[in-house]
């Protein structure tokens, strides 16, 4: 398997794929390693994971020019994902206690009931490339300090970020049976949805979400799935610091190369702000710096697959023989690396890819309506349910449109943020189950009620 930089199409090394049978002997081992790891205390459990904290942090230089070399990302950006996952990593360590601990919800004369939480048992862990850091903790972290073990496939695109994690983990104190890296591409993944996981949890497309689903559904375990979006902003005439909303809404539409699954993909723009939001948009878009992701300054960097840099000239194309506008970018540009314009597209609608089929990269079409019906029509016109924003000076104002909004999260004069505190979960064609808050630590435990009757002591 060739890893290959995606800025100069160099092949940075090659990797040998797990075949089967190691698949399955890592399985074997991770499945008997695990009968041990949950009667360690989860005290225990969480000093390992602070420690690996520690050592992202003190490797954090080196990881970065991994993750940039493999997937193509700014340097700086992926130094901002390792500090995001620190983030999130503590998160966990201050929280996983609290809500993995026993609850007792009655205790009275002679009868006590209680709830104990246990782990899975082993999980699957399917990443994604777009941000292996950060989609990673979210789940092998609490996956881990509940007393699972995990067995983590990176994407064949960020592989030697997934053996790099998997050299901290064990350095920190993880057993090496209890968190084993699967490197490889379909055929890898296939064989661990062959397998009788007690758990799988995958992040990516929702062509693959799907098909995970199905194969493992006869299996009757947990299955959470973080898939893409088509995620919607709408721009209500009450703004009036078009600048500072546009430069906000851009980064949120372009930010990583606009690969984020709550990147911003449409935007819906009141009819008396539009021509002011439109150019102060542009002008944004057409300042952002493009070049090789090692360059200091640079914010547009190469797509992490050529594959998509083909996909977003059929968008564009698309787009323009059904009349739409073409006002920034729009190609891909000459020589090596995939890289592709950003690209503004105007007079669009909803029968034009770009407004209807996730684009995951640097392009995003803004459409004019008359008023905030219309733009609750338009944002619900999709199949996907994952994030959805409104920009209003007052919350009376954008209340109604969140909450007619059918997607897991919504925000109000923000967009394409995510928060430990709160969960992180998809409707519809988005997925389902939950990362992140206290949801996303109890989803990798199973429930087992005890009613007591007698003394405890």
């Amino acid at each position: 398997m060739q890893i290959i930089n995606p800025a100069t199409e160099a092949v940075i090394t090659s990797l040998q794929e797990d075949a089967k049978d190691q698949i399955a002997a890592k399985y074997e081992a991770a499945k008997s390693a695990q009968k041990k790891w949950k009667q360690v205390s989860i005290q225990h459990r969480i000093e390992a994971i602070q420690k690996f904290s520690e050592l992202l942090n003190t490797n954090k230089e080196t990881l970065a020019q991994t993750l940039t070399d493999e997937m193509g990302k700014p340097l700086q950006q992926a130094k901002n994902e390792i500090n995001g996952a620190i983030g999130r990593i503590k998160f966990f360590i201050d929280n996983s206690e609290k809500w993995l601990n026993d609850e007792v919800l009655l205790q009275d004369a002679g009868m006590t009931e209680k709830i104990a939480f246990e782990p899975l048992g082993v999980i699957a862990n399917i990443s994604a490339w777009n941000y292996p850091y950060l989609v990673g903790v979210n789940v092998f972290v609490p996956g881990l300090i509940s007393g699972n073990a995990v067995l983590y496939k990176p994407s064949e695109f960020t592989a030697l970020t997934g053996l790099a994690i998997e050299k901290l983990l064990h350095e920190a104190g993880i057993p090496k049976h209890i968190f084993q890296t699967i490197v490889g591409a379909k055929e890898a993944g296939e064989t661990l949805l062959d397998l009788p996981l007690d758990g799988y949890f995958f992040t990516g497309s929702y062509k693959t979400g799907q098909h995970i689903y199905q194969k493992v559904a006869t299996k009757m375990v947990p299955c959470g799935l973080e898939l893409g979006g088509k995620d919607p902003l709408y721009i209500t005439d009450e703004i009036t610091d078009i600048s500072n909303v546009a430069a906000g809404t851009a980064d949120g539409a372009f930010y990583n190369n606009g690969q984020s699954c709550c990147a911003v993909e449409r935007i819906y723009v009141h009819e008396k702000v539009y021509e002011a939001y439109v150019d102060a948009f542009v002008k944004e878009v057409k300042s952002f710096k493009m070049g090789n992701p090692n360059e200091e300054g640079v914010y547009i960097a190469p797509m992490s697959r050529a594959t998509q840099v083909s996909y977003l000239e059929f968008q564009v194309q698309d787009a323009l023989s059904k009349g739409a506008t073409l006002l920034a970018g729009g190609k891909r540009v000459a020589g090596k690396g995939y890289y592709f314009e950003p690209t503004v597209l105007t007079n669009v609608n909803h029968g034009m890819s770009v407004m209807h089929e996730e684009s995951f990269g640097p392009i995003i079409g803004i459409m004019k309506v008359k008023d905030d019906a219309e733009a609750m029509q338009l944002m619900l016109d999709t199949p996907y349910g994952l994030t959805a924003a409104v920009y209003a000076n007052t919350f009376e104002r954008a209340k109604p449109v969140l909450d007619a909004m059918d997607s897991g999260t919504v925000y109000w004069n923000c967009c394409d943020r995510l928060s430990p505190q709160l969960p992180w979960s998809g409707r519809k064609n988005s997925g389902f189950g939950s990362t992140l808050s206290y949801m996303g630590i109890r989803a990798f435990v199973k429930p087992k009620a005890y009613h007591l009757r007698g003394s405890l002591k």
